[in-house]
C-alpha cells in the first residue's frame, strides 16, 4: 500500500473535474476512489504473492535436509518467490490497469540494469531486484544460524547482473547516415480545462500551426504532435490552419486528434504527408479505465458516467495494429500505453524502426510526467529505438535506444524542439522472444520445489 499509494499519488490530480460538468464533490470522491482502487491493486499482487510463498515453501530454519543440502530451501524460497512475483506482475500487465511494476523504480537513472530488458522485458529487470532482495533476506536468516557462507552471494549476484547490464550497455549505437531522420515536436501546452471550448480550440490550432512553420522552416522531416493535439473529429482535421500549413510547407506531420467508427471515437494518431492527406492512422489501444471507459458500463454506467464532455462512446483500437509512415514502419505508444512493454516489443517485431510516444499529462503534478518519460526509457532500450516524445504540458523528450535522454522539455511551457534520430531494424532477445524468462522460471521453481520434497524424503 505505502509504495502503490505513493507512486501513483498523482492519479488525485484528476479533481477538480467542475470543467467536464462533474460537480466539485463528485469529482472528489471519484479522484479518492480511483486512488484508492489501483493503490489496492498493486497491494493485492503482493498479497497473493506473501500467502503463496507461505503456502507453498519451507522454513529454512532447524532444516531436517543433510548436508550438502542444508541450503538448499534457502535457493528454492529465492526461486520460487522471484517466479511468483514475476509471474504475477506478468498476469497484471496483461489486464487493463498497470503502471508501477518494480522494475521501473530503477528507470531513469539505472540504465545499465534497465539493460537487462533487452533480454526478456521488464520482467528480466523485476527479476533482478526481487532475486537480491530474495537473497539478502535469506543472508541474514542463515546468519542467524552462524551460516556465513550466504552473505556474499546478494551481494556478488548483484555485480554479476550489473556487468551483465553494462556489457549491453556498452555497445556503441550504429547510425548509418541513410537512416536519419530529423524529427520536431510540439509541446503545446493547453490546459485540459479548457482544452474542449472554444478558447482551448484557439489556443491549439494556433500553437501548433505556428510550431509546425517553426519547425519546418528548420529542415525538419517530419513533426510530431500530442495526443489529442487538436481536439477535433478526422473529418473535421482539414479544414484547420495547421493542414494548410502543412500543404504549404510539405512537412510530414503526426497529429493527435479523434478518430470516428461508426457511432463511437478513437483517440489516433493520423500521418499527414506534405499534401495534406491522411497516410495512416494509429487508434490508441489500451485505455484508462474510468478515464477513458467505464468497466462494465452496463452495471456501473449509472453510476460513474464518461469522464467527457463528447456524447460518443470512446473504443479502443485493434491490439494487433501497424503504423506505417512515408519513413518506414514506426512503433506507437499513446499516453497510458506507455507502460505496456508487449504493445511496444510486438510493433518492433512486426518492423517498427522508432518510437512515437504522444501523451498529454496535463492533470498531474510533474511527479506523473517523470514515471511517464521513465516508462518510454525502458521501452526505447528494450527495443533497442529512438524514441520520440510529444506531449502537451510536459515533459517531452528525445531518448536513444540507450535509454539516454538526449533533451527533454520544461513542465506546463510551451516549446518547440527538434533533434536528430535514427531509423533501426535490430532486434533484441526480448524483441524476437518475448518474455521467456517468467515462464523458465516458473518451470525452475516448481522442478526446484519438487526436488526439494524428494530430497527431504
Amino acid at each position: 500500500i505505502g509504495y502503490h499509494g505513493l507512486a501513483l499519488y498523482w492519479i488525485t490530480g484528476i479533481h477538480p473535474m467542475t470543467w467536464m460538468g462533474v460537480p466539485w464533490l463528485a469529482s472528489l470522491g471519484i479522484a479518492l476512489f480511483c486512488w484508492t482502487f489501483i493503490t489496492l491493486w498493486g497491494a493485492a499482487l503482493v498479497a497473493i504473492w506473501a500467502i503463496a510463498m507461505k503456502v507453498i515453501t519451507t522454513k529454512t530454519q532447524n532444516s531436517p535436509l543433510p548436508t550438502p543440502y542444508s541450503l538448499l530451501p534457502s535457493f528454492t524460497r529465492v526461486l520460487i518467490g522471484t517466479a511468483l512475483w514475476c509471474g504475477l506482475e506478468a498476469l497484471w500487465s496483461n489486464g487493463a490497469l498497470w503502471w508501477s511494476s518494480l522494475s521501473y523504480t530503477q528507470s531513469p537513472y539505472n540504465l545499465v540494469i534497465l539493460h537487462l530488458g533487452q533480454l526478456s522485458g521488464s520482467s528480466a529487470v523485476t527479476f533482478s531486484i526481487v532475486a537480491v532482495n530474495g537473497l539478502v533476506a535469506e543472508a541474514w536468516i542463515q546468519g542467524k544460524t552462524k551460516n556465513v557462507s550466504f552473505y556474499f552471494l546478494p551481494f556478488a549476484f548483484c555485480l554479476i547482473l550489473h556487468l551483465i547490464g553494462f556489457s549491453l550497455y556498452s555497445r556503441p549505437l550504429a547510425q548509418p547516415p541513410e537512416t536519419a531522420l530529423k524529427v520536431g515536436i510540439i509541446q503545446g501546452n493547453v490546459p485540459n480545462e479548457i482544452k474542449l471550448y472554444p478558447e482551448g480550440f484557439r489556443r491549439a490550432i494556433e500553437g501548433y500551426t505556428t510550431g509546425y512553420l517553426t519547425l519546418a522552416n528548420q529542415g525538419i522531416n517530419a513533426v510530431l504532435t500530442p495526443e489529442g493535439a487538436l481536439p477535433f473529429f478526422q473529418r473535421d482535421l482539414k479544414e484547420t490552419s495547421l493542414i494548410s500549413a502543412i500543404r504549404k510547407k510539405g512537412v510530414v506531420a503526426w497529429i493527435g486528434a479523434f478518430g470516428e467508427r461508426g457511432r463511437s471515437y478513437t483517440n489516433s494518431l493520423f500521418t499527414f504527408t506534405g499534401n495534406g492527406e491522411i497516410f495512416s492512422r494509429y487508434d490508441k489501444a489500451k485505455l484508462v479505465p474510468i478515464g477513458e471507459y467505464v468497466p462494465f458500463e452496463e452495471i456501473l454506467g449509472g453510476i460513474i458516467q464518461r469522464l467527457s464532455p463528447l456524447d460518443e462512446h470512446q473504443v479502443s483500437g485493434s491490439p494487433n495494429q501497424v503504423f506505417n509512415t512515408p519513413f518506414g514502419r514506426v512503433i506507437v505508444g499513446i499516453c497510458y500505453e506507455s507502460a505496456f512493454s508487449e504493445q511496444f516489443r510486438r510493433q518492433a517485431a512486426a518492423g517498427g524502426q522508432f518510437i512515437l510516444s504522444p501523451s498529454n499529462d496535463a492533470h498531474y503534478s510533474a511527479a506523473m510526467p517523470a514515471q511517464h518519460h521513465a516508462q518510454d526509457i525502458m521501452r526505447a532500450i528494450e527495443t533497442d529505438r529512438w524514441g520520440v516524445r510529444a506531449t502537451n504540458t510536459g515533459y517531452s523528450a528525445f531518448v536513444d535506444p540507450h535509454g539516454r535522454t538526449l533533451w527533454i522539455s520544461g513542465h506546463n511551457t510551451y516549446e518547440t524542439h527538434g533533434e536528430t534520430i535514427y531509423r533501426r531494424k535490430t532486434q533484441t532477445f526480448y524483441v524476437r522472444w518475448g518474455d521467456w524468462l517468467t515462464p523458465l522460471l516458473l518451470g525452475l521453481a516448481a522442478f526446484a520445489w519438487f526436488l526439494e520434497r524428494q530430497v527431504k524424503k
